[in-house]
Order: C-alpha cells, then structure tokens, then sequence
C-alpha cells in the first residue's frame, strides 16, 4: 500500500509543478496579485508530496518489502539499517526521487525565505523551478517509476552493490546532490532576470546566499567521495578524473566563478551578462552530470546501468533546458548593459581573471571528459584522455589563480595599486622563492613541478596570513587588533578561512604525490618490510564474519626506530548479496602523513600479497578541504548574506563600521 501512496504522491507532485509552471507567468500578464501568489502555494505542494513519496519509498526499504521491484533490486534482509537507508538513493530511480525532493525543498526554502523579493519575480524564479520539477518527475513517472509491483514477489532481494555498502557513500550522494540541486536557484534567478530584463546589485544580493549554500554542499559532497575512494578502493589514490567525477567537479569550478562574479555586479553593477551566463551553465553542468550518470553512455563505478530510453528522455531535456536558457540569454543579454566602471588594476580585474581561468579549466576538463564519447560515437575508435591531460592543464591554469588569489584581497574596488600590494606581499614572495630554491637545490632533477607546487602552496599561505594582518592593523596598532577583528565582516573571514585551504589542500596534494613511498610485497606471518622510516610486521591472519560478508584480516604492527607507532588491521572481503570482492584499506593518520596497508589474496605457502605506503602531509587535502567548507559557512552566516535581514540602528552602525575597515585595508 506505501508503494501505491507514493507513486499517487509523485503524480500529485507533478500536478502541483504544472500549475506552480504556469500560473505565475499567467498572473504576471493578467497583473494578478493571488495567482503570481500561488507559486509558493504550489512550491510547498510539490515538496511535500515528493517528501512523502521518498518516505514511503525508505519505508519499502526498512520493512524489506521485496514486492517493490527497486527494493528487492537493492536490498537484503542481511544488510545493516543504515545501507537499507542508503540504499533507497544507491540506484537510479532512488536517485531521481531524491534529486526531485531537493530540487523541491529548494523552491520551498526560496517561497518561505524569499518573501522580501518583488511578488513578480519571486514567482518569476518559482515558476521557473516548477518547470524543473515538471521535467524530472515525468522522468520519474514515464521511465524510472521506483514503485512497480512484483508478482509473485520474491522471499529474498539481490543486495546492493558492496561498494556502496559504507558509510562514506551513504552521505556522499545526498552532499552532492544538494550541491547540483541547489545550483537551479541560480538558474532559476537568471531565467527570471532575463525574462524581467533586468540584472541589478540586488538580484547579486540575492542569489549569492543560495549559491554558496550549493557551493559548500557540492564541496563537502566532492570531498566525501574522494575520501572513499582513498580508503574503500585500497590503491591509495584519491581521485581518478573518472567522468562522473570531471561532472561534479566542472559544476564546483564555475560555481567558484559565480560566487566570485556575482560580488562585483553587487559592488559595481558591472559583469552582469557573465554572471548570468555561468548561473545558466554552472547548473547546466549539473545536467550533464546526471544524463553521464544515467544514459549508459559510460561506464563508471559512480554510473548507473539504464536503458537508451532514459538516455533519449535525459538527453531531450537537456537540450530543451540549456537550449532553452541559452537562447534567452542571447535574445536578453544585450539589454542587461552594465553601469559600474573599474581600472585594469583593482579588485573587479583580479575577479575577473579569477572567472577567466576557473571557466576556461572547466572548458578543458568539459573537452578531455567529453572527447573520447564523441570520439567512439563517430567511428573514430577507442581512446582515454588520463590524469597527465587534466594535471598539466590544471597546473598551467590554476597557477596563475593562486598567485592572483594573493593580490586581489588587498586590491582596491574601482582602482587599485599593484605596487602597494607587492610592497605588503614582498615577505610572502620571499618565502615562496626560498621554498622552491630550497626544493630544486635538494632534488637537483624531476622536482620542478614539485617545487612549484610547494612554492605556490607557501605563497598562499603566507599571503592570507599578510592580508589579515594588514585589516587588523597588527603591525601598526596591535592592542586594537581583537575590536578591529570584530568589526570586520564575517565574509572577509570566510574569505581568508577558504583562500586558506586551498593552500592547505594543494600543500598536501603535492607533497602526497611527490614523495609517496609505496611497496608491493608478498609476505609470510612474521616479515618485516621497510618503507621509509616505518617497519611493517605481518603478524597473521583471521578469519571473520560481518552482517553480509565473510572476510579474512590481516594484522600489522608498525614500529619506527624500535617505537610502536600503530597497529593495522585490513581487510579483505567477500560479500555474498550480491558475491563481490572488495578490501578494506586499514589506515593510520600521523600529522606527518598516513600508513597505509591493503591486505590482496593469499600467494601460498601461507604468504598473503600486500601493498604497504607512507603517504605524507595526506592528510593536508582532507584539512583543507574542510577549512573551504568552514569559510563557505562563515560567510554564509555574515547578516549581510540574508534576504530580509532585520535591519535595526545598532545592525546599521555595525555593518558601516565593519564597511569603513573593509575600504581602508583595500584603500
């Protein structure tokens, strides 16, 4: 009976989208007042009718009611509550419905938050997002209906696949989808704009709380996955530019760009048409991701194996949807024309290369993901465009970024002076320049990049550091550096916070990468193997049995100059709903870096194939990674990022305070 409920309440969702598609647009053209009105009416509709939906598919899952075909496709009594959960969102039509829930929670949040919005563009953007809605559950209902019966049901599922079967990738895809989903409001701020013609500093106001609220989930989302795939997969790597991967990560790169345009239309009502073009083509990316996923065109370990059916139905939509979009923009965006003026040097230049270079490395990865599809489509055979592509042309590209993310904090709006910023950041070069000297002079050959790598890294560093010091006044004033740290918008902290994880990050990327030491061995019960500092010990094997597989696990005793630093444990298991394979990497963090042990099939002779690493400073991307989420929520809890903020005397003399010390730092 759930299963009947549901599918009735994705059939009343769809109802609710039509009408929240249509009476708006007919409500502006009458200069109706209660039907533009009814687009938040029809907005909470649609949420709640696919929120009971997706409840009533979960309740499928937890009661294991194998009469539903996509629970007994992806599920089994045997399997832990949490990946019965998880498994309602770890197949395709899963999936969808959880894609749609976000995408309506999303138009509910903007009917309930947005009510300081115009009544005519509040259900301009509505309409628009319930024409999204429109597409993807006549998806739902047309090809990938997750409620059909099975008759005669059967007493056992198949299981979902053990990959999945982790806590990682039971949060990953809920993380990422909110990061794709939540990019239609964007979107649906742009449609709207261009369909009002009009772009103003308030329309940047208001859509950037709603892309950095994407931007942090689609971060947190992007990193989950790659901590997976470092410790699930057990070959010690952590991204694979995998396809599926290149579609959320191209999605991140010009949401970055948004985020980053979208401050100069609010500042200097200028790059309007730009930063409505990557509002349309930040959530186009996040279609592309989903018709890669889904169409069968690839086969990935994040795809799902479906039908050309759904392919043509995706494909379909893609094309009405950035075709769509994109010929409005180029019959619109004449007349979005910019008012504000800056200088070739000043804070809205350094935005704009930021833009320039973030779009053209999404263009590349878009080209060496896309490629090889069109390539074997064509006739034109067989070929994979692999991580040497993607890495030499991010290191061209994103070099100069990092540098340029140095000086444009402290480049004044409007009209800036390189020489001044050079003067305060001369330290941060000085200790880049050491970094990379000290780097070449010690490894003489083979470490250019390396060097580089490290020196960009130090330069960051050292260069967010600098630029907090010089808005606290720290080295002229320091006993009023904690009130002017006050004072200063919670925004220009979130700022510093995310600058400086990208530093950390690329810190630990190129460390890891340069000097990972790794051994592959076959070893017998008491063989010690050394790599680098640390011995390993193999000191035997047992068997054990978890709540759906079988799995032997090795055990491991490491030491460094006769100090015991850890104990390992993987292993490596074999699940039997359905039978697979997988090993379970066992992993030590040291602020240093990681031990990293897998445990492979057993060689005879009661010797056991490992693979033993030292990965150094690892743990670097993780840290950063996380400080870019933490900078993305500290700016997202800054007043000024709320539409319809209380605005009392103490908010107003505050935010012009914290005004007048953003200026005189950048000044």
């Amino acid at each position: 009976m759930a299963g009947e409920l549901g599918h009735f309440a994705l059939i009343l969702a769809l109802m609710f989208a039509l009408c929240g598609a249509t009476l708006p647009h007919y409500g502006i053209h009458r200069a109706d007042n209660r039907l533009m009105g009814l687009s938040s009416q029809m907005a909470y509709g649609q949420f709640l009718m696919v929120a009971f939906a997706f409840v009533a598919l979960i309740y499928g899952y937890i009661t294991s009611d194998f009469s539903i075909l996509n629970v007994a496709a992806n599920s089994h009594t045997a399997k832990p509550l949490l990946y019965k959960i998880a498994g309602a969102w770890g197949n395709h039509e899963g999936s969808l419905v959880l894609w749609v829930l976000i995408l309506t929670l999303f138009a509910a949040a903007v009917a309930w938050r947005g009510k300081e919005l115009p009544l005519r563009f509040r259900s301009r953007v509505l309409a628009v997002q319930s024409s999204l809605a429109v597409g993807f559950l006549l998806f739902i209902l047309l090809t990938s209906n997750p409620f059909l019966r099975l008759d005669p049901s059967p007493i056992e599922g198949t299981g979902l696949n053990p990959l999945l079967q982790d806590p990682g990738l039971a949060f990953h895809p809920p993380l990422l989808y909110i990061g794709y989903v939540g990019l239609s409001i964007a979107f649906s701020f742009a449609v709207a704009a261009l369909i009002e013609g009009e772009v103003t500093p308030l329309w940047a106001r208001w859509v950037r709380p709603w892309t950095l609220t994407a931007w942090i989930f689609l971060t947190a989302g992007i990193v989950l996955g790659s901590w997976w795939a470092y410790y699930e997969l057990g070959w010690g790597g952590w991204w694979f530019w995998d396809p599926v991967e290149n579609a959320s990560f191209m999605p991140w790169l010009i949401a970055t760009a948004l985020l980053h345009s979208a401050v100069v239309v609010e500042k200097r009502d200028a790059l309007k048409s730009w930063t409505i073009l990557l509002s349309i083509v930040a959530f186009s990316f996040s279609l592309l991701g989903t018709f890669l996923a889904r169409s069968g065109v690839l086969t990935s370990v994040h795809a799902f194996a479906s039908d050309p059916s759904r392919g043509m139905f995706i494909l379909a939509f893609l094309a009405l949807v950035i075709g769509g979009s994109l010929a409005l923009f180029a019959w619109r965006a004449p007349k979005l024309a910019p008012s504000g003026l800056f200088g070739l040097v000043s804070r809205e230049s350094a935005l704009v290369l930021n833009n320039i270079l973030l779009a053209t490395f999404a263009a590349v990865v878009l080209v060496g993901t896309l490629y090889p599809l069109v390539l074997e489509a064509t006739g034109g055979g067989q070929i994979t465009v692999g991580p040497p592509f993607f890495e030499y042309a991010g290191t061209v590209l994103m070099s100069p970024l990092i540098v340029a993310l140095g000086f444009g904090p402290l480049m004044a709006w409007k009209r800036g002076r390189i020489g001044r910023a050079t003067q305060i950041l001369l330290p941060a070069l000085i200790v880049a320049g050491v970094v990379m000297g000290a780097v070449v002079w010690e490894y003489t050959s083979g470490y250019v990049m390396t060097a580089l790598g490290l020196g960009l890294a130090f330069w960051l560093i050292s260069a967010v550091l600098l630029e907090i010091a010089v808005r606290l006044q720290l080295f002229k004033n320091p006993g009023a550096a904690f009130r002017r740290a006050k004072a200063l918008p919670r925004a220009m902290w979130g700022m510093s916070f995310a600058h400086l994880g990208v530093a950390v990050m690329l810190l630990g990327i190129t460390v890891s990468e340069a000097w990972t030491l790794e051994k592959l061995q076959v070893m017998a019960i008491g063989d010690k193997v050394t790599v680098g500092d640390f011995q390993y010990e193999f000191r035997g094997i047992e068997p054990i049995a978890g709540p759906n597989y079988t799995a032997v696990r090795g055990s491991f005793r490491v030491t460094e100059a006769g100090n015991f630093i850890a104990d390992l444990s993987p292993e490596d298991r074999v699940y039997t709903n359905p039978q697979m394979n997988t090993t379970e990497a066992a992993i030590h963090p040291l602020l240093r870096g990681d031990l990293y042990v897998v445990i492979g099939e057993a060689a005879g002779g009661g010797r056991w194939s490992v693979r033993l690493y030292y990965k150094p400073l690892i743990s670097g991307l993780w840290l950063g990674a996380i400080f870019m989420v933490i900078g993305g929520m500290i700016s997202l809890s800054d007043r000024r990022q709320r539409i319809g903020a209380p605005k009392g005397r103490r908010t107003v003399a505050r935010n012009t305070k914290a005004a007048t010390v953003e200026e005189g730092a950048g000044a």
